[in-house]
């Protein structure tokens, strides 16, 4: 052979890409599921988003110094009270939080929904007493994947 001759024997390249496909049937699996841990992921963040945004709505109605059934405004947007806390209805906690209609919606009980995925959600519902906080159910994952 001549000592000018410089590259990869066949071999070395099988090899390698042996070893790359090896790589890739052991991490494919682990990158598949992302899509739903994604959803799962945004749903929590949404389910803490309203509920900051109650704390943050009965913080200002208190400091205001106003009834516990009396609106307040947040950021311009008028926010329908219950009990101190935002309502369930519409204009209530859905106006405080003000969610991505894009990706998220409600249902008329105040679920919170992955847009088409209608077992990927949680559940709002108003404060029963001013003395209570609003009830704000653990986000269902069944469907978000």
């Amino acid at each position: 052979m001549n000592g000018k001759n410089r590259g990869f024997t066949l071999i070395e390249l099988i090899v390698v890409i042996l070893i790359l496909g090896i790589l890739a049937a052991i991490a494919a699996p682990r990158f598949v599921d992302l899509t739903g841990q994604a959803r799962i992921a945004a749903m929590n963040g949404l389910r803490a988003a309203v509920q900051s945004a109650a704390t943050l709505a009965n913080a200002l109605q208190v400091a205001q110094g106003l009834t516990a059934n009396q609106s307040v405004t947040i950021e311009g947007a008028t926010v329908t009270m219950t009990n101190g806390y935002p309502s369930a209805s519409g204009g209530g906690i859905d106006a405080a939080v003000r969610f991505d209609t894009a990706t998220f919606s409600t249902t008329g009980t105040m679920t919170f929904q992955m847009k088409a995925m209608t077992t990927c959600n949680f559940s709002y519902a108003a404060a029963a007493f001013t003395t209570q906080p609003p009830l704000i159910g653990t986000v269902v994952t069944t469907g978000c994947s």
